[in-house]
């Protein structure tokens, strides 16, 4: 479990668990040859199997059961030599066999962890089981008036469900850990993960109850399809739970869903027991069973996971966890910090520059790392030119500027063009500093009495003097050793 002392909300104690539903990124469905890309025209992607008509048989899509293979080797999962399919037995209009097939007793994927940073404080979430399942179709509500549309476009998309141990403690936690598994998956190319489609969609099943108590009443809360809501949802059920508790009602079990515009939860239906949906082994299905040589020829494939990938950073480059962490969000942002690294030889400033200049402009124009238009040998060779002090921190912004702006690509024009070389020469900023402290006398005396503002005050003039073009280390060094 990942929290030793408990964290309470108002002398209560929190748990949560997840179960996450990550679509595949297969080319067909889970039992059929029908497509599944976004955004069809509604019931155009639904052939005879998906729509159960009478005569179908299902058969399985080696590609998924590969993607399991891929996720359960990433989170030192057991992946079973032979797993069952079975009838989840529930009627809804848009899941025309009155069944979804989905495994239960025996299933793909078991066990393994997600471990991340909350923090400087390494957390580990512990997995329970993936399996391998079908998605139902999706009714729709808007289009129409006082009637419901069936689009079954969906009805068949190979899904992974991902299902937790009741390990969070918080709702930081909770975010962190749906934030790694989003990573993970996404990272090792079993799934899209875009939540707005509903590529990846969380369920958080959330309990409170005094330190030491057993588990409370779960409540389940759907389909959280964004980490900002993921966050609202868990906290305002939280609140929730305690004050009925408080108020003297008892927690019941249920479904619900959170509303983004209101800020709150509310119940969907009473929660379902396993019992309730009557599971029995799929008589049209046969025991999944995976190879130990398949299961080599799909771990040959796997990339270096980003766990692994971040433990390099800090042993070969000498990176904190942290900038590790964050450089190993994606594929993309890694691959651009090791290309600037490489041509920089400045893993530290790569890493600073990444994640501070380059992610702050990014975000601000709600991008990410693969529409970034500095190039990693161009910013390699920005890098260099602060490193052996062509430029100052200050003036490499101003080149970063003209960079992003396209108002070119050669570092060295660049800075040639706006004049922005550093001054390296020690005598002709002995000159300036001659000048300012002749010009300023009093302030010289006020650091000589013991005022260090003083100095500060100095370095400043020294610099506005040098028009922002003086080493400001040089400046440091020069000025004290003039001031004694």
């Amino acid at each position: 479990m990942s929290s030793s002392n408990p964290l309470l909300v108002r002398g209560y104690e929190v748990v949560i668990g997840f179960e996450t539903h990550a679509q595949l990124a297969t080319q067909s469905k889970i039992f059929s040859r029908a497509p599944i890309a976004f955004g069809a025209e509604p019931n155009t992607q639904a052939c005879a199997v998906d729509l159960a008509l009478p005569g179908t048989l299902p058969v399985m899509n080696r590609e998924a059961v590969a993607h399991a293979i891929r996720l359960g080797l990433a989170l030192g999962s057991h992946i079973a030599e032979q797993s069952v399919f079975a009838r989840k037995n529930y009627f809804y209009p848009d899941l025309p066999k009155g069944y979804q097939i989905s495994q239960f007793e025996i299933p793909v994927v078991q066990g393994g962890e997600v471990s991340f940073l909350l923090g400087d404080e390494k957390k580990t979430v512990r997995l329970v089981r993936a399996h391998l399942e079908e998605d139902a179709g999706k009714s729709l509500h808007e289009e129409f008036h006082g009637m419901s549309g069936i689009d079954l476009n969906r009805a068949g998309t190979p899904l992974l469900e991902i299902v937790t141990e009741p390990d969070m403690r918080s709702t930081a936690e909770a975010v962190a850990y749906a934030k790694e598994l989003h990573k993970i998956v996404t990272w090792i190319g079993v799934c899209d993960g875009n939540m707005q489609e509903g590529s990846f969609r969380c369920d958080a099943n959330v309990s409170v109850r005094k330190p030491g108590a057993p588990l409370g009443t779960r409540r389940e809360i759907k389909n959280l399809n964004s980490f900002k809501f993921m966050q609202q949802a868990i906290d305002y059920e939280i609140r929730w739970q305690i004050e009925q508790i408080e108020d003297g009602h008892d927690i019941q079990q249920a479904t619900v869903l959170f509303d983004p515009d209101t800020g709150e939860t509310r119940a969907m239906r009473t929660k379902e027991d396993a019992a309730d949906y009557r599971y029995f082994p799929d008589p049209d299905l046969p025991p999944l069973v995976v190879s130990r040589s398949w299961v080599e020829e799909v771990k040959a494939t796997m990339p270096v996971l980003p766990r692994v990938l971040a433990d390099t950073f800090v042993n070969q480059y000498g990176l904190p966890e942290y900038d590790a962490s964050q450089l190993t969000q994606s594929q993309a942002v890694s691959k651009y910090f090791l290309d600037v690294t490489r041509l920089s030889e400045q893993p530290k400033m790569a890493s600073n520059w990444i994640m501070g200049e380059v992610s702050r402009r990014l975000n601000n124009e709600d991008k990410d790392i693969t529409q970034v238009p500095v190039s990693a040998d161009t910013l390699a060779a920005l890098l260099r030119r602060i490193a052996d002090g062509t430029l100052s921190n200050n003036a490499a912004k101003q080149v970063m500027d003209a960079l992003w702006a396209g108002e070119g690509h050669e570092v060295d024009a660049i800075i040639e063009a706006k004049g922005l070389k550093q001054m390296n020469d020690s005598g002709a900023l002995e000159k300036i500093i001659d000048k300012v402290m002749a010009d300023n006398v009093p302030m010289v005396e006020q650091y000589r009495a013991g005022k260090d503002k003083a100095f500060n005050a100095l370095v400043g003039l020294v610099m506005k003097a040098s028009k922002g073009k003086a080493n400001p280390q040089q400046v440091n060094d020069v000025l004290k050793q003039k001031l004694q």
